[in-house]
């Protein structure tokens, strides 16, 4: 039974250990601590190049934080676009990915089926999907949406499969003993051991996801962070594609803190492993 405190039995083995709640308040402050400090480099790096710099090329990070205000005040319309479009995406590639990914790992049969779609599926490019949906689809959300869906899908099912493949042999074995149902073993043994597999992979993922959905309303729609970015860097607008990269940074830093306190949540009985 693992232990902590000053154990020497186990050299190089891991000990499971709770973290108490200052050890998580220091974790955080000295988190800030390097956010602010890689900021204010930023700042200051942009500040000297906007001394040497015509303004259509790098503005003064004065001017550019009050173009995010008033993008805030004017256009946050389009802010709310974007995150719908961002969860409703990543929510439906979410399901749709991790049913494949179970299948695929539940049902042999048709396995190497539906692994030849996911692998095909995550070598077209990006931006095939995207002038896919420009031809085949009419409405811009739909366009979207397909875009988000068919590169985000593939992530979730790649994962939930590797992660129900990863089961012990041992505690499978264990639980067909008391002869459950295939609904009961999806339930009680698979959904409990996928669920770190997909927080795992929307926390991978969700940055990649928040950059591809700005470049779907770039190319495809009119609306929305991306829409407003190509709009500004066709007026050579550059304290504007400032201020909308700032907005979506801080977008994709909340959908981060959303997903790290789902994890908490749903993985608060998990105790976290240190290794020594």
């Amino acid at each position: 039974m693992a232990r902590s405190g000053t154990d020497r039995s186990g050299e190089g083995a891991p000990r499971v250990r709770t973290p108490g709640e200052a050890e998580r308040r220091g974790g955080f402050r000295r988190d800030l601590i390097a956010n602010l400090w890689v900021i204010a480099a930023l700042i200051a790096g942009m500040q000297f190049w906007s001394m040497v710099a015509p303004p259509y090329i790098m503005p003064p990070p004065a001017t550019s934080l009050e173009t995010t205000g008033t993008v805030l005040q004017e256009d946050w319309r389009h802010i709310l676009y974007t995150i719908t479009r961002l969860v409703v995406s990543v929510g439906f590639a979410l399901v749709v990915g991790s049913l494949i990914g179970a299948l695929m790992a539940m049902i042999r049969p048709i396995q190497p089926y539906l692994m030849s779609i996911v692998v095909i599926d995550t070598g077209i490019p990006a931006l095939s999907w995207m002038l896919f949906s420009v031809f085949w689809f009419k409405d811009p959300e739909t366009r979207v949406f397909f875009i988000l869906a068919m590169i985000l899908i593939p992530f979730y099912a790649l994962n939930v499969y590797d992660g129900i493949r990863a089961l012990s042999r041992d505690l499978v074995e264990m639980v067909e003993t008391f002869r459950p149902t295939r609904i009961e073993v999806f339930r009680h043994l698979i959904l409990p051991h996928v669920v770190p597999y997909i927080l795992m992979t929307t926390k991978s993922i969700i940055g990649y996801a928040t950059r591809m959905t700005a470049f779907a309303e770039l190319v495809s729609v009119n609306t929305g962070m991306g829409a407003r970015m190509g709009l500004a860097q066709n007026n050579l607008a550059m304290d504007g594609v400032i201020a909308w990269t700032i907005l979506l940074v801080f977008l994709n830093l909340a959908v981060q803190g959303l997903v790290s306190l789902a994890e908490k949540s749903l993985l608060r009985w998990r105790p976290e492993v240190e290794v020594r």
